[in-house]
């Protein structure tokens, strides 16, 4: 990608890999990873994923995508998710068709900190899209 990853990233990928074996991607799709969490409709990216989806995202070319927006969060068709920024390390989220927000978080770790909230709401029967049965996560 030509941008340094910020250190949370880095650390967080080499202690997780949510890149998909290469028999299982399917290249007809944007990107891809392990769906349905931190919700039912988004996954983590790994590492190869993401250098797909940041050389071909679809708000590239008309000014509102960064360079140093390395995304690690996105839905399917890459039309919504969340990116790091290199510079800094907060954390933002695109939406084709809607403003891009950015800062919403200060660092991975703090967005990791508001998925564990919502697992905590979720496990204590608080969250009202979303239910554990069996010991898997089911979203309604």
């Amino acid at each position: 990608m030509g941008v340094s990853l910020p250190q949370d990233l880095r650390a967080w990928l080499l202690q997780n890999n949510p890149d998909l074996p290469e028999d299982d991607v399917d290249d007809d799709v944007a990107c891809c990873g392990y769906a349905g969490f931190p919700d039912e409709t988004s996954f983590f990216l790994g590492i190869r994923a993401m250098e797909k989806l940041y050389a071909n995202h679809p708000l590239s070319g008309g000014g509102e995508w960064r360079e140093e927006w390395i995304p690690f969060l996105s839905d399917r068709d890459s039309w919504a998710g969340r990116f790091i920024d290199a510079r800094d390390g907060r954390i933002g989220r695109w939406f084709v068709g809607a403003p891009t927000v950015t800062g919403e978080y200060a660092s991975l770790a703090h967005y990791f900190d508001s998925v564990a909230e919502m697992l905590t709401r979720i496990g204590a029967g608080d969250y009202p899209v979303c239910s554990v049965v069996d010991g898997r996560l089911v979203w309604s």
